[in-house]
């Protein structure tokens, strides 16, 4: 199947530790149900209770990308049936196999004729997979019998072609399963109206129009309800085509996440094709395999490891996973044909569940909310009772209401106006799009992700990779090129150089060194069609096979001269692995490689010039020792390749008890070491310091010899200098893995290189670096290093190296295995972070001008300058337009010139609250003076309209002033806000929208907006009371802000209280 340094305290954010890894200080932390610093395997009943706390409008828009708990049940239900079906057919075949033995029958029905080009049916072999039905499997002939009915050739595989794939196709159906088709536009239009506001403004709309007809006739009576009408419709056109583009991204990620790229053998070539692309998909029945041990909990609900084997248990289930050992697998079942495929095209794909941000955002928003109708509700309070006392005056100056004089038509219109105007608050003043802000900014940083080699698979993996303390890196083809070439040799009687000279070894010296390197391998060698040799596997077992060749090595004579027994597939716990060959004569070697120093270990041997097995003497073993040691200071990976004769019968025969069968390692002899070379990537120096800077601790976790990981950490600047390397900074796996749980947590944080290590080591090190408050990233690549990539904060799979399990347990995969790719991961997070607290700033702004002007004027006048209709643009150009705009900002460098951002640390800064309150004081201060002295100060005095006119001016005024807050909000903390502003398109595109709709409300949409054209002058005026707000931003930059957050005093003030209490 077929492992620079930063200066740390004793936590990274001081005394503020995470709950969820060690004590915090303030418990009211745990108060807040929108408290959730990690949504990585939260508990339901804490997920549901945020919902349930969440003051919302729309719900089937703010939670439409939360994880859906509902539909998360459903599949659990389905995979409790599903294995409860996979045990039936187990205990039943147990039972008839049973009944076989005793009463000495054949259970299984006979095969039936297969159909079309095969001599098997697709309904057929889709029963004998799905039931297990090794005694149907058995009455065809086995798997070379059923390989022969599907036209496969065990060892070269199908042709591959296009008319044999197009046949094969026809036959048994290709590898998709049906997918729910992605929600059309008009559905999103659907839950953009369901809003409940807008709900409420069509009503009064409608409501406004009846009564507008009737009190002022067809002619003038239907503009303000219309006018409504046609706002309400643009907010929700405007927001469902912004929620659709979104979508669409989301659909073509997750195609991307599904495209598993894999290996297979067609026409005898060993080809990487997309998972779409297998025409006889995922169920299976094992060809051969050693040491072959399937993770089936996916599908059974077990969760021990199940060993196959290609006579008793030779069926695979897809969905599952390969936990050791290698085998090849004929193909029996693809899509809707097998389990995995029945449970996917039941269940649908989710995307991924809410992130701590979107969380924290909704607790903002209720919190907004509230507020918002606290102030709506006082205005309707004040405008109706000034209405009903005779205190609100028409146009003409005389009262609104007279009691026992004004019809009830009236009244009922008036007060459907004061509702609208209340609603309309509400509208602007509940922040609805906040949440989703977030998933707009992660959608679009996904999609620029994959540009930058690195698929998210988890939604929160990108925004909590902004927050990253630490990175824990294989050292592998992450830090080095993964371009291995064998560039020094070691036998036990000489130094080979150069190390490919096959004329400075003996025939029969080479002949048993090639024999155990084709065998113990899971690298194969083959001829293209132009003859040329090409070598596949992994990067250390091509750099072998190559240097192996060069020494005279013919891959499949020698593969088919000898066979392989018994098999010890190689692992990162034992750092080596081992085959047993019998030879055409019956003579046995068992054959090892992996790791020099351990493999040399159990040599009590070497082979001298002579082939004949000499004792390795003390001096020798030295020497060996030493070599190694010089090999890996120079950072050469270090294997050794040694054998051992073995009696032909104390091998097993059984096929069980073969299985179980221990090769034995001791008494070997040595044959050779090799050093083979991996060069660190170019950049990566440069990027370990930009981590370095960005307060971003790298630790390099490899399973390669201590010296080989110090000279490459030194190279990489993960280690400063010689001085830096003792322990703890440079330390052994099983140094580490031998420390108490307190000692490890006392030594984690100096630990910058780790050598031999387990995928277990790597897990202690993850969870010892979280118990001390850090936000842990860990890479890995291996089936081994799931636990792991599972309990990191972020999980990081390599995409080329990854094993599928690693790539399941991962949140982000690297697609090209690079380090500078995990250093642009951090930047995008940190993007994340700073592109929604620009968006905070922006809308708080709009929220709190809006709110304050209105109530002002409404509990002093009894009328508000901005309408309904105006407050709903507002309202469009401050979620939906605000959110495009400033959430889609690219990362910049001066990104990586602050420390990471703390879990805990609070949305809104000391910096946000200051540019805030500085730009909300003066739009209220300047517009208030406009409502209350607009017509004097703008010599509107004897001037028609002058009422419209001020009103306009201030409604043009204000959203000017936002198009200029705009440009502010992009830098919080710089003082040029123009820098990159033209490499961001969409930002200026809204910019340049917004300008030419306000243009066409104003002068041309009057009737509809409650607007008069403005003359130039009027322009300049609204243009220079928005431009304002660009050096008054500079000045308020230069006022200090404290260190310690605004919210800090507020938690401080209450624990004190509860103290006391």
């Amino acid at each position: 199947m077929s492992g620079g340094q930063g200066q740390f305290n004793n936590s990274p954010r001081g005394e503020d530790k995470d709950v969820e890894a060690g004590t915090s200080s303030f418990t009211e932390y745990e108060e807040s149900p929108f408290d959730i610093t990690s949504t990585k395997n939260a508990p339901v009943e804490r997920l549901r209770r945020w919902r349930q706390a969440a003051l919302v409008l729309n719900a089937s828009r703010r939670f439409r990308y939360t994880l859906d708990l509902k539909r998360e049940e459903d599949k659990k239900r389905m995979l409790r049936k599903m294995r409860a079906h996979a045990q039936a057919i187990r205990a039943a075949h147990l039972f008839k196999a049973a009944a076989s033995r005793v009463n000495g029958i054949i259970t299984s029905s006979p095969p039936s004729p297969g159909g079309g080009d095969f001599g098997i049916g697709q309904e057929q072999i889709v029963s004998i997979s799905r039931d297990q039905n090794i005694g149907a499997l058995q009455e065809l002939g086995g798997v070379k019998g059923l390989s022969g009915l599907l036209k496969t050739n065990l060892e070269k595989g199908i042709h591959g072609d296009d008319d044999d794939i197009s046949k094969r196709k026809s036959a048994f159906g290709s590898n998709t399963y049906p997918q729910k088709k992605g929600r059309s536009f008009w559905r999103f239009v659907w839950e953009a109206s369901q809003d409940l506001t807008l709900i409420i403004l069509i009503v009064a709309a409608a409501a406004s129009l009846a009564l507008g007809i009737k009190t002022e006739g067809i002619e003038k009576g239907w503009y303000d309800g219309i006018s409504i009408a046609f706002a309400v419709l643009l907010v929700i056109v405007v927001t469902a085509t912004s929620d659709y583009r979104q979508s669409l991204q989301f659909q073509n990620l997750n195609e991307e996440k599904r495209n598993i790229r894999l290996e297979v053998t067609r026409d005898g070539r060993r080809v990487e094709i997309s998972i779409y692309d297998i025409v006889v998909p995922a169920d299976g029945v094992l060809v051969a395999g050693h040491s072959l041990a399937v993770d089936e909990s996916s599908m059974t609900g077990e969760s021990k490891i199940v060993h196959k084997n290609s006579t008793k248990n030779p069926f695979l289930m897809s969905g599952c996973k390969v936990a050791d050992g290698h085998g090849t697998m004929l193909v029996t079942g693809v899509g809707v044909n097998t389990e995995w495929g029945l449970l996917m095209a039941s269940v649908s794909e989710d995307n991924g569940g809410e992130t701590p941000l979107q969380v924290r955002l909704n607790g903002v928003a209720t919190f907004i909310g509230i507020v918002g109708l606290t102030v709506a509700g006082v205005v309707l309070f004040v405008l109706v009772v000034r209405y009903f006392t005779g205190h609100t005056k028409g146009a003409n100056g005389a009262p609104q209401f007279v009691g026992g004089h004004t019809k009830f038509d009236h009244v009922l219109d008036d007060l459907v106006k004061i509702i609208t105007v209340a609603v309309t608050i509400v509208v602007v003043a509940v922040p609805e799009g906040l949440p989703l802000a977030v998933t707009l900014t992660l959608a679009y940083s996904m999609r620029k992700m994959m540009a930058d080699k690195a698929l998210v698979r988890r939604l929160s993996a990108c925004e909590t990779m902004g927050s990253a303390t630490t990175i824990c890196s294989d050292k592998t083809g992450t830090l080095t090129l993964n371009e291995m070439t064998v560039v020094e040799c070691y036998t036990g009687f000489q130094k080979m150089d150069p190390p490919d000279s096959s004329s400075k070894l003996p025939p029969p010296f080479t002949s048993i060194l090639v024999e155990g390197i084709a065998h113990n391998t899971t690298g194969s060698v083959f001829r293209s069609e132009s003859g040329e040799v090409q070598v596949s596997g992994s990067p250390t077992e091509r750099a072998i096979l190559n240097w192996a060749i060069k020494l005279g090595m013919d891959f499949d004579a020698l593969r088919s001269e000898s066979s392989a027994v018994h098999f010890f597939p190689f692992n990162s716990e034992q750092k080596r692995g081992g085959v047993a060959v019998k030879s055409p004569d019956s003579t046995v070697h068992v054959h090892w490689k992996g790791a020099a120093e351990i493999v040399l270990g159990s040599c009590t041997h070497y082979m001298d010039e002579n082939e004949s097995p000499v004792d390795m003497s003390g001096d020798k073993m030295a020497e060996l020792k030493n070599a190694i040691n010089d090999m890996a200071a120079r950072s050469l990976r270090c294997v050794a390749i040694a054998f051992r004769n073995f009696e032909a019968d104390k091998i097993p025969t059984d096929e069980d008890q073969l299985s179980r069968w221990v090769l034995p390692e001791d008494e070997l002899v040595l044959l050779a070491i090799v050093g083979i070379k991996d060069p660190c990537r170019p950049g990566v120096k440069n990027s370990v310091l930009l981590c370095q800077k960005a307060g971003v601790k790298v630790r390099m976790v490899t399973g390669d010899n201590i010296q080989t990981a110090k000279a490459i950490a030194l190279e990489c600047g993960i280690l400063a200098s010689d001085s830096d390397a003792s322990e703890p900074n440079l330390i052994e796996g099983k140094v580490f893995r031998a420390y108490s749980e307190a000692e490890r947590d006392r030594i984690c944080e100096e630990i910058s290189v780790m050598g031999r290590s387990s995928p277990n080591d790597k897990l202690l090190l993850v969870q010892s670096l979280k118990r001390k408050g850090h936000v842990v990233a860990v890479t890995g690549d291996g089936t081994n290093d799931a636990p792991a990539l599972h309990e990191a904060d972020i999980g990081l799979s390599m995409g080329i190296q990854g094993t599928e399990v690693a790539k399941e347990k991962s949140d982000i995969i690297i697609l090209d295995d690079n380090f500078e790719s995990v250093v642009k991961v951090v930047r995008w997070g940190r993007s994340v972070y700073a592109n929604i607290q620009k968006f905070i700033q922006f809308q708080l702004t709009v929220n709190v001008a809006a709110l304050v002007i209105n109530v002002v004027a409404a509990i002093s006048s009894g009328d508000v300058p901005l309408t309904a209709v105006q407050l709903l643009w507002v309202n469009l150009i401050m979620d939906t337009l605000g959110a495009l705009a400033l959430a889609t900002e690219p990362p910049t460098d001066h990104l990586m010139d602050r420390d990471p951002v703390g879990r805990r640390e609070p949305l809104i800064t000391n910096i946000m609250w200051r540019n805030l309150f500085v730009q909300a004081m003066y739009q209220v201060t300047v517009l208030l003076v406009l409502n209350f002295r607009g017509i004097s100060i703008l010599n509107l005095d004897h001037k028609p309209n002058a009422e419209r006119v001020k009103n306009t001016v201030i409604f043009n005024a204000f959203v000017i002033c936002q198009i200029f807050n705009e440009f502010n909000a992009r830098k919080p903390d710089e003082f040029n806000i123009f820098q990159g502003v033209l490499r961001n398109h969409l930002f200026v595109g809204i910019i340049c929208i917004t300008i030419v709709l306000q243009v066409v409300i104003v002068e041309f949409l009057g009737t509809f907006a409650s607007t008069i054209k403005l003359d130039w002058e009027m322009w300049l005026i609204c243009i220079g009371i928005g431009s304002i707000s660009w050096p008054l931003a500079v000045i308020g930059k230069c006022i200090p802000v404290p260190e310690t957050p605004v919210s800090q005093y507020f938690r401080i003030n209450r624990w004190r209280r509860n103290s006391s209490g």
